[in-house]
């Protein structure tokens, strides 16, 4: 939702367009090789550019990664620190369609759109997002922050223990060092309800409010994605995501006004505590 964000602010401000192709922002050297050169921004943000995922989770897909830790068994998570590290990981990979074909979640294509932040403002997509989005929004307390910093107010990601010693792992190389334009920034829930709420009252959006909102394409089942949402067929919309220790649910209710926001520090959980909210506030329970 960050990465949407900021493209959506440069979009306000008049310098990209939703429908401008990837290949006339990123030079050679920073775009993959194999990117059909009619993939958009839109395309990018709606999950639609059918370019290939360097971390699959489609479970029909033959490139499927169950386990997105074994990323980082051969690779040093600390080097991966820009989108551009990430290219070698997808870059030279056959697309699995043409733009615009058919729905499918793609990490890659959220690090595609951080190296088009990059491209058009000349800054690091982390130093961006923080002064556009974090900023903007009063998100005090929140910002990539580098898993070899010492911070006493950062949650560790937690992994079961899998060897029957009794002892949990944390996370810290399963996966990248600093989080990115695919996901992995530091938040709290009052800087995530009050993300929500700017989203909502146009100031994160500004002026490409009224298009980020209405654009979206079928997923199936009654549900949307729309510029880094998804649209649930009961009128909410936000994201859920998850890394090795860590699991995270970010939804806003339009109709009453309020947000729904579960943040773990390990596995599994978002989900049911989330329904469990929604139900005690519905009067279900």
């Amino acid at each position: 939702m960050f990465t949407a964000v900021a493209i959506c602010d440069l979009v306000a401000v008049g310098e990209l367009k939703f429908d401008t192709p990837v290949v006339d922002v990123l030079p050679p050297a920073r775009c993959p090789t194999t990117l059909n050169p009619e993939v958009t921004v839109h395309h990018l943000l709606t999950h639609t550019s059918g370019i290939a995922d360097y971390a699959e989770e489609d479970e029909d897909s033959p490139n499927y990664l169950a386990d997105y830790g074994q990323l980082w068994v051969d690779r040093p998570t600390y080097r991966m620190e820009r989108p551009a590290d990430f290219l070698p990981l997808f870059a030279d990979l056959e697309p699995y369609r043409p733009p615009g074909q058919g729905w499918q979640y793609s990490n890659a294509g959220y690090i595609v759109l951080g190296l088009v932040i990059e491209e058009m403002t000349g800054r690091t997509y982390t130093d961006f997002v923080q002064e556009r989005v974090f900023d903007r929004a009063g998100m005090a307390a929140s910002g990539f922050f580098r898993l070899d910093e010492a911070r006493a107010d950062v949650a560790v990601g937690y992994l079961p223990d899998r060897s029957n010693d009794g002892l949990w792992q944390s996370n810290i190389y399963k996966i990248p060092v600093i989080g990115g334009a695919d996901g992995g920034a530091f938040s709290t829930t009052h800087d995530l309800d009050l993300f929500l709420q700017r989203y909502a009252d146009g100031t994160l959006l500004g002026t490409a409010q009224a298009v980020a909102l209405a654009r979206h394409v079928e997923v199936g089942d009654g549900f949307h994605y729309g510029y880094g949402v998804i649209h649930y067929p009961d009128g909410r919309y936000g994201h859920g995501g998850g890394d090795p220790g860590v699991d995270v649910l970010v939804h806003r209710f339009p109709d009453l006004d309020a947000q729904v926001i579960v943040l773990c520090n390990g596995e599994g959980l978002a989900g049911e505590v989330r329904d469990a909210v929604l139900e005690a506030w519905r009067g279900e329970s």
